[in-house]
């Protein structure tokens, strides 16, 4: 008998493809899939700007502090799924943390705070009519780890469009 040992990269790589195989079944239809890359980035910096401003007391450190911790626990989940696809997220939260401070630094935390309520509200929005046109329901609400899915989803064929295997 051939079994592939539990922790091996041959087994990681077939977790990575089962979760995105999975979520590219519930997404299928062009429209559904053009309105997914748009509002997943949209909503994954939405989740970071939301951290961003919440307050950190001046002991632990300064503004930024929940998002940073919250991406590099979702990075975590990243590189256990695939080191590529790993480091793939990272260059994508120090955009999103890039752009953010940028925000923060220049509309200040109130307006950002309801600049990102209102892009979250009207990507989520924009996802549910995707999923209405597409005639299945998101795939999060079978499973909630496709929340982290859905970005990996995206920077995985953004990888393969660029020739680089995740």
């Amino acid at each position: 008998m051939n079994a592939i040992p539990t922790g091996s990269s041959t087994d990681q790589r077939r977790e990575v493809d089962r979760w995105l195989g999975n979520y590219s079944e519930d997404h299928r239809n062009s429209t559904n899939i053009l309105i997914h890359w748009i509002c997943v980035p949209l909503i994954l910096w939405t989740v970071v700007a939301l951290l961003w401003v919440l307050p950190v007391p001046a002991a632990l450190g300064r503004a930024g502090l929940w998002s940073g911790v919250a991406m590099f626990l979702a990075l975590t989940f990243y590189l256990r799924l695939s080191r590529p696809l790993g480091f793939g997220m990272l260059i994508a939260f120090v955009a999103l943390g890039l752009i953010t401070e940028g925000l923060y630094r220049s509309l200040g935390p109130g307006t950002l705070l309801w600049l990102a309520i209102g892009v979250f509200v009207l990507a989520w929005i924009a996802q549910f009519v995707g999923h209405r046109i597409e005639g299945k329901k998101p795939s999060f609400l079978t499973d909630l780890a496709y929340l982290l899915i859905g970005p990996a989803w995206i920077v995985a064929k953004i990888m393969r469009r660029l020739g680089i295997a995740y």
